[in-house]
């Protein structure tokens, strides 16, 4: 509950203004019993009709004036409610942007998903639901409590007896159904990232005729997530019937002990009217309570899952949990970017001093002990076999990864104290898969330089063998389908290398980025690249031809630099590289 406290402090008119006409709402309804007490003990006993209409207009005016005060409420909390969810919302997407890559590796994609929308919808419920009732049920029935001792005392010791056994039901079924709940949700993760992989890998799936297992092994999940589901909500559907029994024992016995006082002259009829309508509205207050219970304990679930990512759930030091502002979040997308530093007038402007990185712990090092430096303006290639260590070695450039042993540093600067913001305007990354965004051709190429004209674009476009394509499609206006599927793979390959061109970058990385190109296509765009100035170049490929016209070639192998050198001196001393080289080109006698 202190989450939502907190996340609340920004909406202090709004927390107070629901559960106050909430409460007034209440206090009209507490005044219905008295009422109806008159009608019966004065209008119809006596038969007074004047009594019984004056009164009957009194109920309508309360009905009346709860309406009022109700969507008032509702106003208020569904303000609040939906003004936190959606700068959550934006927090939580912000923190996401800011997430380094193990972490987003570590959360899972699925994960993150899912906290992006069914958490943070849960959360908004939970608050819109808290505002309104958490106050307003416990009032009615202490109220309810109190205003039938004003009638009669030994008829409302029953509510002494009877409340705090149907508290003590709801908090104990409370407490252990929490954790439930977060189980839940941990298994509704695993449906969504079978979901996903399967939707994303359906070409794959078919190709292979994997339906069949997919379907099996996503029903089985389906069915965890359905048991659990079942088991959960099984369980806190206990509390109606249970708290009916303890209500409905209270009510006969009020009845039986009602009529004794009626018959004895201690109370009339319309009294004991009221003291039943009394012990109604508890049960009517206990039962929304119960639900409100239930769609706490699964927001609390969920909030505690959110704040998780947001690294703001209060740990044992005493760090508590920040509050979304009240206007849209927008930090880490709007940061503010600092002034690039100079250029560094250094010789070696990428240094590798003894370097492994471990994805995790326990895990083999994806690469270890590698030490190597590159001159500005020089052209360096990474090849290995396949799960070698290539990608790992040059993610570790732009500080994707931070490395566990050792130091990277580039532009003089150890990455693990660089300012990743600055540090990566200095760098052009073409990954190995080709991601483009729904939009235009212009679009995805300002993700490169937002600022970059029609001509900067088209050149970048040209370079990378792109601008033909892209012209018979109409040009930098050519609309881009999500992940580009109206282009085809070596389409959006050229595409994303004119996308890091665009950008005028110091140190361009290219992951592996031409496998679904021609040789001629390749060798084209390598030229054009060459002719760039000054300009960093990192080739990662499996094609010998694609690295061995750079200046420095290493050469990786289970995570090892078995080579480091050009490509005649690698054809002399490293076996790797070698057998690399004539397993694709002829060997000459």
């Amino acid at each position: 509950m202190k989450i939502f406290l907190s996340w609340l402090k920004n909406y202090k008119k709004e927390a107070f203004f629901a559960p106050f006409f909430k409460l007034t709402e209440a206090c009209f309804e507490l005044f219905v019993p008295l009422v109806m007490a008159r009608i019966i003990d004065i209008g119809i006993a006596k038969s007074d009709k004047t009594v019984i209409w004056q009164n009957g207009l009194i109920l309508v005016g309360l009905a009346a004036a709860g309406l009022i005060v109700a969507i008032t409420a509702q106003y208020f909390a569904a303000k609040a409610a939906v003004g936190v969810s959606g700068s959550l919302r934006k927090q939580l997407f912000a923190r996401i942007m800011s997430m380094e890559a193990s972490e987003v590796d570590k959360a899972g994609t699925s994960t993150l998903i899912t906290r992006m929308t069914s958490d943070i919808n849960q959360v908004q419920t939970g608050i819109n639901m808290t505002l309104r009732l958490l106050l307003r049920s416990p009032i009615i029935v202490f109220g309810a409590m109190i205003m039938a001792f004003t009638i009669d005392v030994p008829c409302a010791l029953v509510f002494c007896v009877a409340v705090p056994i149907l508290a003590m039901i709801v908090i104990g079924i409370t407490r252990l159904s929490i954790p439930m709940f977060s189980k839940v949700q941990k298994l509704l993760d695993a449906v969504m990232l079978s979901s996903r992989e399967n939707l994303t890998g359906v070409r794959v799936i078919r190709a292979f005729n994997l339906q069949d297992d997919e379907q099996k092994s996503f029903t089985e999940k389906n069915t965890a997530l359905r048991t659990k589901q079942i088991s959960s909500s099984n369980f806190t559907a206990l509390t109606n019937p249970v708290t009916f029994i303890v209500v409905n024992a209270a009510v006969m016995f009020l009845i039986y002990k009602g009529a004794l006082r009626v018959n004895i002259g201690a109370i009339t009829q319309g009294q004991a009217v009221a003291i039943l309508n009394y012990m109604s509205q508890i049960l009517v207050e206990l039962l929304k309570l119960t639900n409100l219970i239930v769609t706490i304990t699964k927001s609390l679930a969920s909030a505690q899952r959110v704040a998780s990512v947001l690294g703001d759930e209060k740990q044992g030091d005493g760090s508590s949990v920040s509050s979304p502002a009240k206007e849209d979040v927008d930090s880490g997308l709007s940061e503010k970017t600092a002034e690039p530093s100079p250029c560094f007038a250094g010789d070696d402007i990428v240094v590798f001093e003894d370097v492994s990185l471990q994805y995790s712990k326990g895990s083999e090092p994806a690469i270890s002990g590698i030490s190597f430096s590159v001159k500005k303006g020089q052209t360096v290639g990474v090849i290995g076999g396949t799960g070698s260590g290539k990608s790992s070695l040059i993610n570790l450039i732009p500080g994707m990864y931070e490395a566990t042993e050792g130091s990277v540093s580039v532009f003089g600067e150890d990455v693990k104290n660089a300012d990743k913001v600055r540090l990566r305007e200095r760098i052009g990354v073409v990954p190995q898969k080709a991601v483009l965004f729904k939009g235009t051709v212009r679009s995805n190429m300002q993700i490169g330089n937002g600022s970059a004209t029609d001509e900067e674009m088209t050149d970048a476009l040209k370079k990378a063998q792109a601008f033909d394509f892209v012209s018979e499609k109409g040009g930098l206006d050519a609309e881009v389908l999500q992940s580009g599927k109206n282009y085809s793979g070596g389409q959006r390959q050229r595409l994303t290398i004119a996308r890091a061109l665009v950008r005028k970058p110091e140190i361009l990385i290219l992951d592996d980025s031409t496998s679904a190109l021609d040789f001629l296509t390749e060798k084209n765009i390598r030229e054009e690249i060459a002719r760039i100035k000054d300009a960093t170049v990192f080739i990662v490929s499996q094609r010998a031809s694609s690295v061995m016209n750079a200046d420095m070639i290493i050469v990786l192998d289970d995570g090892k630099a078995v080579g480091i050198g050009t490509h005649d001196e690698l054809l002399k001393s490293c076996s790797v590289y070698e057998e690399i080289y004539y397993s694709q080109f002829e060997r000459k006698n």
